[in-house]
């Protein structure tokens, strides 16, 4: 289970949350509304008010890096600091890359060569690789054609089942949002409300 109680980034009001594991949570609302500065303060990457907690594990008793390995956290831009593909992968086995439509042989080229939809894939595998307990996905989806698309949303949907992960996946696509949350949320300037589909 990973739940916030009180949780309170900069410009949001307190937002307690639930998300029971093995459960995708699709999370949207408008532009600028501060989704990003919610996952980015679950993961403990800005400052924030509130207490997170992942199973019997407490953010503010756990150190910071075992806290991100931990809690998975997906920005919408993905970040790359060194030439080469492969260098920013810590363990190499069992790569989700043919789940993911990219061939082996993408380890050893250039970040510089990447499309933007590559570098959204790959950044996913990198993150897999980590085998964190729970995932914070912000729009990992965004520059994918449908093919792509589909790919990551059932590996996801594999990885949150069999590790029993629970997942935020953040997204402004209705379609997506039906057909890969368990749950959706609104944000708005009130906090969360629950959306329940027609």
């Amino acid at each position: 289970m990973l739940r916030t109680i009180g949780l309170r980034p900069p410009t949001l009001p307190p937002i307690d949350l639930e998300v029971a594991p093995a459960t995708i949570l699709t999370l949207s609302g408008p532009s600028g509304i501060g989704k990003s500065l919610f996952l980015r303060a679950v993961v403990d990457l800005d400052p924030n008010e509130g207490e997170v907690s992942l199973g019997d594990r407490f953010r503010n008793k756990t150190a910071a890096p075992h806290w991100r390995r931990l809690v998975g956290y997906l920005p919408a831009e993905s970040h790359w600091w060194r030439d080469r593909v492969r260098d920013h992968f810590i363990c190499l086995e069992a790569l989700p890359l043919t789940e993911l439509g990219m061939p082996p042989e993408s380890l050893d080229w250039s970040v510089s060569r990447l499309s933007s939809g590559e570098r959204q894939r790959l950044a996913l595998a990198r993150l897999l690789a980590q085998t964190p307990q729970a995932l914070l996905l912000d729009e990992p989806t965004a520059n994918l054609d449908s093919d792509s698309t589909t790919r990551v949303e059932a590996l996801v949907r594999e990885y949150a089942s069999s590790r029993g992960a629970p997942v935020i996946w953040v997204s402004h696509d209705g379609d997506q949002c039906r057909r890969i949350g368990d749950r959706h949320l609104l944000l708005g300037p009130d906090g969360l409300r629950e959306r329940t589909w027609n």
